[in-house]
């Protein structure tokens, strides 16, 4: 049954040209994540490891290899935005992975505009389609199976408030394919959107009465 299939122990190395795990968890929602040290210090960042945990109360979250500024200034300050990364924003948001120290301000590092939030602290991508302010909730540190600290920390978040474009609303329903959200695939640079010819409808089974 197995003998078709690649098969490796993480720990021991997957022996292929690229890791197949981010490939293989993907495409990935972007989490451009911004934030505001203490200080006033703004800082903006992408994370491959984003999604949303939670209804109700609404909950998204991120995690950072090391201990990043996006973890510590949402952990000091209890703040953060979500800003959502559309096609035309893709090459902004890739100025944003750039490695600077941290007093380099990312949104004048991609001549991105300022916008204030209503709830947090917190500036947010004036372009962004969809931006969601969050109160954090929880910084954990993750850990391997027998308990080791790995030096990744996963942040949640509170969504408190939520900007959506109108234009992105037809008959009161998000329509996701138009705001072409841009995701993180596998290999170096690989990234993928959404397109309205890939979507398929299913709903769930209904329960006997």
């Amino acid at each position: 049954m197995f003998d078709n299939h690649h098969f490796y122990c993480p720990n021991e190395g997957h022996g292929l040209a690229h890791d197949p795990f981010n490939a293989i968890i993907a495409p990935r929602p972007i989490g451009w994540i911004s934030s505001k040290n203490g200080k006033g210090q703004c800082n903006l960042a992408p994370y491959s490891f984003f999604n949303a945990f939670n209804y109700k109360p609404p909950i998204i979250g991120f995690s950072s290899i090391g201990r990043k500024d996006s973890v510590q200034n949402a952990e000091d300050t209890g703040e953060f935005c979500w800003n959502l990364v559309s096609k035309s924003l893709a090459e902004k948001m890739n100025i944003t992975s750039a490695a600077v120290s941290g007093d380099v301000d990312e949104f004048e590092l991609a001549n991105l505009e300022k916008a204030c939030s209503r709830i947090v602290d917190v500036p947010h991508v004036a372009d962004s389609l969809v931006v969601m302010e969050c109160r954090t909730s929880q910084v954990i540190q993750l850990q391997s199976s027998e308990g080791a600290s790995c030096n990744s920390w996963l942040v949640l978040g509170e969504v408190v408030g939520v900007h959506i474009n109108a234009n992105m609303i037809e008959n009161g329903v998000f329509q996701t394919s138009q705001a072409q959200p841009v995701m993180r695939g596998g290999g170096v640079g690989d990234y993928f959107s959404i397109e309205e010819s890939n979507r398929f409808e299913m709903f769930r089974p209904q329960k006997e009465k």
